[in-house]
């Protein structure tokens, strides 16, 4: 049975998510809605790894129908390439993923170029009491927004921890205190309504 005509949408799909290039590893593992679309898993990713969501956003996975890799994310009429991306609000994730189709590349920030590891790990019946989606567990900090990508983020770290680093004064300040790279904690992930996210950022921004 093809796995589009199956209903999904009572079930808890479980992510690992790793941000790809960063050692140690940043990753968490979140479980969200069967019926959630791919805006909903972005905004619940963006919310479990730390992102603000200020910058655009895309998928890149397999079509289990055809096994021709396609984009998912916020359209773009102006690509220079016509390259094609489909709306991701509009395409519920259990179109695509399966135990027969497991990843997928998340990137966000195409300046600092930010890549994520996306791997389905399981179909889950829902728990009583439990409200999804959840962050159950992950390890370290995400790097701050617009520090320059891998690259910048490992320069970032470099002069802020070592008080005599030139920049080092000028890094705090621009982040805008303290950072510890190994902070974090699945019990302090708060996720937003992903329809409320979508009414801010494109109906009434």
């Amino acid at each position: 049975m093809s796995t589009r005509k199956r209903d999904y949408s009572r079930l808890v799909f479980q992510f690992l998510i790793a941000l790809l290039g960063v050692e140690p590893l940043v990753w968490r593992r979140i479980q969200v809605p069967g019926g959630y679309s791919f805006w909903d898993l972005h905004v619940a990713i963006q919310d479990a790894m730390g992102w603000q969501d200020c910058h655009l956003h895309e998928f890149q996975l397999h079509d289990p129908e055809s096994s021709d890799q396609v984009r998912i994310g916020i359209p773009d009429e102006g690509d220079p390439y016509g390259a094609v991306t489909l709306p991701d609000h509009e395409i519920p994730i259990s179109s695509y993923f399966s135990y027969y189709n497991i990843a997928a590349l998340y990137s966000y920030d195409f300046g600092d170029g930010w890549r994520h590891v996306i791997a389905f790990e399981a179909f889950l019946q829902p728990e009583k009491n439990v409200q999804y989606p959840c962050c159950l567990s992950g390890e370290r900090k995400c790097p701050p927004e617009d520090c320059g990508g891998v690259g910048g983020y490992g320069i970032f770290l470099e002069a802020i921890q070592d008080p005599d680093h030139e920049d080092h004064d000028r890094y705090l300040t621009w982040y805008g205190g303290e950072f510890d790279p190994d902070e974090f904690d699945p019990a302090q992930v708060q996720f937003d309504d992903p329809t409320e996210r979508w009414r801010i950022a494109f109906i009434d921004p």
